[in-house]
């Protein structure tokens, strides 16, 4: 069973095939505690998390077990936290993006979902490849293990639209085709598994750290999203900004309104601001543009031939440390915030924000992103929007992590930093 916490940290417990009807009736034993665990495994143990007493309970949902071609004998699921009496617990990351889904369809809503898995491939502590990226030299270097791993990613169900080194050495991408929320973050996870069980055949190790060395460049998590109504994608042949329907255009406000909140989430660890540099196509303000690679809120129209089925927009800030449960669900909350208040969406960018001066940046109301965790931590914290659409504890449940963590290791250098989560993701 497969289970990520507020932290961002896979945990994991077996139970054997024939207890698997027994679990699935009443779940096994979870501490409560677990809901404000930190990356270095202590406990942010403030009110209304103020003890270690009580227990949930862990259970699989059978329907999307699969079972794994690079273990035999084994399966993977997922699992969500309930209560003893199996009331589903609200400081559950899976039953936060259940929630967030089922509000957009009280509304006749419903998106589709997917993230770009961006990694780090080592041999003996240093990159697998060399680079440069996109490289022929650099494929070539882990052949055997891109082949075999898309060979289990097609087993066990992963749609791969493509595969290919990335920018710094080492640095290797997959990118799955859209599908509901519940089941992108499912797959993400299922797709980390898989990949490191793969990579462990070839002695490779895998991180999915936003930042595996001092200095370079970091791996994202890319979100795309699409906004639906009956069966139509409203990011397409619209009238309303860059061919959106109006819906879509108050659905992108309210993301970008709520992106300095969102950001305790979507980049969650003190080195994800690391990675949120202007410059490194990491969306460091709060701009969106059309394909600006540059604008933290990229919209991409899709070619013509298929703009109907693939309009989306891409959310660049998302990065390895984020929960993927949490990162889309506080995205959907922030959106159908817009949509429920018809948020008006600025202008579109089509420059780098960092060539505008002050006075264009005001005007177009571009401010820089937080530039550390601790910055990042006040904008959540006020967020009316993400309090009321993530619910009161799970909200509370997040500000305590992320303040622990900032307290305890917010003043580290940079080479600790990474030192330090390099394999926590």
């Amino acid at each position: 069973m497969h289970f990520v916490d507020v932290a961002g940290i896979s945990r994991v417990k077996v139970v054997p095939a024939s207890r698997i009807e027994s679990v699935v009736r009443a779940g096994v034993g979870w501490s409560s505690v677990w809901a404000v665990v930190t990356v270095d495994e202590h406990f942010a143990l403030e009110p209304p998390f103020g003890t270690p007493a009580g227990d949930d309970r862990l259970v699989p949902d059978t329907a999307c077990m699969r079972s794994l071609g690079s273990m035999p004998g084994w399966s993977w699921v997922p699992a969500s936290l309930f209560t003893q009496e199996l009331v589903p617990l609200e400081t559950c990351p899976r039953g936060a993006l259940v929630r967030a889904a089922a509000a957009l369809a009280a509304r006749g809503l419903s998106v589709q979902a997917t993230l770009e898995v961006e990694m780090t491939l080592l041999r003996d502590g240093v990159p697998a490849t060399p680079g440069p990226g996109y490289s022929v030299r650099s494929l070539l270097a882990i052949e055997p293990f891109v082949s075999d791993l898309a060979a289990e990613l097609d087993h066990v169900g992963i749609p791969v639209e493509q595969m290919h080194p990335e920018y710094s050495p080492g640095q290797f991408e997959v990118s799955t085709g859209p599908c509901a929320p519940l089941e992108a973050a499912d797959r993400l996870l299922l797709l980390r598994f898989v990949t490191r069980a793969v990579a462990a055949r070839y002695g490779l190790d895998v991180s999915f750290a936003p930042v595996v060395f001092a200095g370079g460049l970091g791996n994202g998590n890319h979100l795309h999203l699409s906004l639906w109504r009956d069966g139509v994608n409203l990011m397409a042949n619209g009238t309303d900004q860059a061919g959106m329907h109006p819906e879509a255009t108050t659905f992108v406000a309210g993301i970008l309104a709520e992106l300095p909140a969102l950001m305790a989430v979507i980049a969650p660890s003190i080195p994800s601001y690391l990675r949120l540099v202007p410059g490194h196509w990491s969306g460091a303000y709060t701009a969106w543009g059309v394909e600006n690679r540059e604008a933290a809120l990229r919209f991409i129209p899709g070619t013509l031939t298929s703009r109907g089925r693939s309009a989306n927009v891409e959310l660049k800030t998302v990065d390895g440390a984020a929960n993927p449960y949490l990162a889309i669900a506080a995205a959907l909350v922030a959106g159908l915030a817009g949509v429920d208040r018809a948020a008006p969406l600025p202008a579109a960018t089509s420059e780098d924000p960092t060539t505008l001066d002050a006075t264009a940046l005001l005007a177009r109301a571009i401010r820089r992103l937080p530039t550390t965790l601790g910055e990042a931590i006040q904008p959540f914290a006020a967020s009316d929007v993400l309090r009321a659409g993530l619910g009161e504890r799970l909200h509370a449940s997040i500000l305590a992590v992320r303040r622990k963590e900032w307290v305890d290791h917010g003043a580290l250098d940079e080479e600790s930093l990474v030192a330090m989560h390099r394999f926590l993701y």
